[in-house]
């Protein structure tokens, strides 16, 4: 495995009562926040999902240091929120599931977009500074309306086009892809989907047309750009009854999947097998994997009572 990510610093931020009364409760893919760091590394904004609503926090970040406790337990340092608000024009009617920041190179603009257990989306941008966030660009409803019962959702951007994203729904078992608020085509899984992401190309060049999704405890590979079984290239079975939560894609085009079974495991999807595996890594389940080059940064969430949660933090290389 590669080096350990040692960390430089750790706030704590209260989210004032006053903006957010009754937050939703936590949840094991946690998938509802999403944060971007100011070009002068002075602040960042902190966008959180609760409920139907979109917030959004200015947390400082100068001035800082770290402090550990015994055997080495990192100690959050206290700071204020400097700006809070809620963001308005975000109308879901549901509860939102998941939310996604992403940057659209050489313009200096930001896309955020949000998803609710119904799978409707909504897509606005903003500039670089979050302060043109009343802007939408544009919101899909799914094919069947919001008909029937509500479940997990998760949204993904493709990394060399942002106009096309793609939407799970997990209790409908599908995966629809979008460009704008234009609906491509929707793939149908065997098993609920809990996390997905585009990933380079299995031959050469730069286009994100494959996407990988988690479906109970099997990886899925899918080639948009083709029709026979239903996109479906290849499925990947991990151990029986341990679900996957989440999957991410390398600088290169190996996958890396973790679940339940607190195992991080990378494949080379054109072997279709795996090339190495972190065996219980985590004390906890692997809820969240988080791409930084040239390898792969884990985050592993540990869901705790109430609305709290806490990450342990390590890193493992391609």
């Amino acid at each position: 495995m590669g080096p350990t990510l040692e960390a430089k610093s750790l706030r704590k931020a209260v989210v004032p009562s006053t903006l957010l009364e009754n937050p939703s409760p936590g949840n094991l893919q946690s998938t509802r926040l999403a944060l971007h760091v100011n070009e002068d590394s002075s602040s960042c904004w902190v966008y959180i999902a609760s409920g139907c609503n979109i917030y959004r926090l200015q947390i400082p970040l100068e001035d800082s240091w770290l402090s550990t406790g015994k055997e080495g337990l990192l100690i959050p340092e206290t700071k204020e929120v400097i700006e809070s608000l809620l963001l308005k024009r975000c109308p879901h009617r549901s509860e939102i599931q998941s939310i996604v920041l992403t940057e659209i190179e050489s313009t200096g603009y930001l896309v955020l977009a949000s998803v609710d257990a119904y799978g409707h989306l909504i897509v606005s941008k903003l500039d670089a500074s979050g302060k043109d966030a009343d802007k939408i660009t544009y919101s899909v409803l799914p094919g069947d309306f919001g008909v029937g019962e509500g479940s997990w959702s998760g949204i993904c951007f493709s990394p060399t086009q942002w106009s096309m994203a793609a939407v799970a729904r997990s209790f409908c078992k599908s995966v629809d892809i979008y460009d704008q608020d234009i609906h491509l085509r929707t793939l149908r899984t065997l098993w609920y989907p809990s996390s997905l992401s585009f990933m380079r190309n299995l031959g050469h060049g730069n286009e994100s047309s494959i996407l990988a999704v988690t479906e109970g405890c099997q990886l899925s590979v899918w080639d948009l750009r083709i029709k026979e079984n239903g996109g479906c290239l290849n499925r990947i079975c991990g151990s029986a009854g341990d679900i996957f939560y989440a999957v991410c894609s390398s600088s290169t085009v190996n996958i890396a999947v973790g679940g339940a079974d607190r195992t991080v495991t990378i494949y080379d999807p054109r072997r279709w097998s795996a090339i190495s595996r972190w065996v219980h890594c985590s004390k906890y389940e692997v809820s969240c994997l988080t791409k930084f080059p040239p390898g792969l940064s884990l985050m592993f969430v540990k869901p705790r009572d109430g609305n709290m949660v806490t990450k342990d933090i390590l890193m493992c290389s391609t």
